[in-house]
């Protein structure tokens, strides 16, 4: 694949394997509307609009609002809109027929929380899932029947409780892809609505 043009900014997080694993296992047809939660520096996002037209993404932290304005403009994407806020926030009640988020899944302790934007990149609070949870107690408001969902986590951020909220919300979840760094594995979750 090509490469995108990528400008980076010191408050935003910067594509890395995580984000490579997303953009490289996107399930996703022409004609499917995607919401990305997180977009960073809309790196995945660039991914998705090879795919399809229809994109909205969200970010908590301005900052990564604006980089991937300029991204998305460096490489002349103009059929993504941008929203800032939390998770869903910024949606009401639109609905989706794919669902991207490579989450903040870091198991973080008070000391460890920096007084930065970039935080929201990275801080899953203590045990890696704060964010995982509120985003799967939104999620089924915000999918399509027959929708899905590809998340990203960290094996120290509980991979089987995802897959078993999941399931309990009726999705048919699994493990679709994985790599390991040193103390852990980053994992994608795919999920399907059925």
């Amino acid at each position: 694949m090509p490469e995108f043009i990528i400008n980076t900014d010191d408050n935003v997080y910067v594509p890395a394997e995580d984000s490579y694993l997303l953009a490289d296992n996107l399930e996703i047809e022409y004609g499917m509307s995607v919401l990305e939660i997180g977009t960073g520096s809309g790196i995945v996002a660039m991914y998705a609009s090879r795919l399809t037209d229809n994109i909205t993404v969200t970010d908590v932290n301005f900052d990564a609002c604006e980089l991937a304005r300029k991204n998305f403009q460096a490489n002349n994407i103009e059929n993504i809109e941008i929203l800032f806020g939390n998770l869903f926030e910024p949606l009401e009640n639109r609905k989706f027929d794919v669902i991207l988020f490579n989450t903040p899944y870091l198991p973080t302790e008070e000391g460890e929380v920096i007084d930065d934007t970039l935080n929201y990149a990275f801080d899953g609070g203590l045990n890696g899932r704060k964010v995982i949870a509120l985003f799967l107690n939104e999620l089924k408001s915000h999918l399509n029947d027959g929708g899905i969902v590809q998340m990203i986590q960290s094996s120290l951020s509980g991979n089987e409780e995802t897959l078993a909220k999941l399931d309990e919300l009726g999705f048919m979840a699994e493990i679709k892809a994985s790599e390991h760094f040193f103390f852990e594995d980053i994992t994608l979750i795919n999920a399907y609505k059925v």
